[in-house]
């Protein structure tokens, strides 16, 4: 297993957390016909609906998979769309799915992951001009879900924890803790921790909501690298396009 094609995204982390917050949502720049981004399709079925932990637990470990499959390494046939993907901004779209549109995404490049009967699959990215109708078809609002009670971490098990002071819906939490679990396996294979990327069992982490207190413990400040190299901890700093303030940390990462 390599982690390669996420090298840019380690190379660019620290630069990205000292960014003013104004920089993070510049995108002046951005052909709108040249962005690209992941579609994490979400299952909640209409009777049936997941819990909310399960299914930020599934997208996180779908969204890290793709970009952790052989087939998204360099001879891969996802290796291009991966990279050219990640060497931009690494954007994702939640979307619902159920019934026959779920069984549908299902024969799209892809990696589903399912979590104590919650799954979700996440795509390929591409360019969203040419999003294929089984997912631009699939509803992006709508996705919240009530709050539960996860329990304890799993030992071993890296945590993804949700910023206390923000409310997400499903969908945004969903892209939130994917790009988390990016960041943490670009920063192990930039650090050489291949052993922890071969031994991570299907790629699972823990998705939990910190005490105000312990998020504020956690937050790397000013400081991200040494909050790696001590701490074993990488933060997602949202570009805010949506639901939150741009620079806006949502999700804090640690190694077990």
């Amino acid at each position: 297993m390599s982690g390669a094609v996420l090298d840019p995204l380690a190379a660019r982390y620290v630069q990205w957390l000292g960014l003013p917050a104004a920089a993070t949502r510049d995108v002046a720049d951005e052909d709108p016909a040249l962005v690209r981004a992941m579609p994490v399709i979400l299952r909640i079925e209409r009777n049936d609906p997941p819990a909310r932990t399960p299914l930020l637990e599934a997208a996180a470990a779908a969204a890290v998979a793709v970009c952790l499959d052989p087939r998204a390494e360099p001879e891969g046939e996802w290796h291009e769309p991966v990279k050219a993907w990640v060497d931009g901004r690494i954007r994702k779209v939640a979307r619902r799915a159920r019934g026959a549109h779920w069984e549908a995404v299902q024969a799209l490049p892809g990696v589903t992951v399912t979590v104590d009967g919650a799954s979700a699959r996440a795509l390929v990215p591409g360019r969203v001009v040419d999003a294929p109708k089984e997912v631009t078809r699939l509803q992006i609002s709508g996705s919240e879900l009530p709050s539960d009670e996860p329990g304890p971490v799993p030992a071993g098990t890296p945590t993804l924890w949700l910023n206390p002071t923000v409310t997400m819906t499903a969908g945004k939490a969903a892209a939130q803790v994917g790009h988390a679990s990016m960041l943490l396996a670009a920063a192990l294979h930039a650090d050489g921790r291949e052993d922890f990327l071969t031994d991570w069992k299907d790629f699972r982490c823990a998705v939990r909501t910190p005490s105000l207190r312990e998020w504020a413990s956690l937050h790397p400040g000013d400081d991200p690298l040494n909050a790696w190299r001590r701490r074993q901890l990488v933060a997602v700093r949202d570009a805010g396009f949506t639901e939150v303030d741009p620079g806006t940390v949502t999700v804090l990462a640690q190694l077990p």
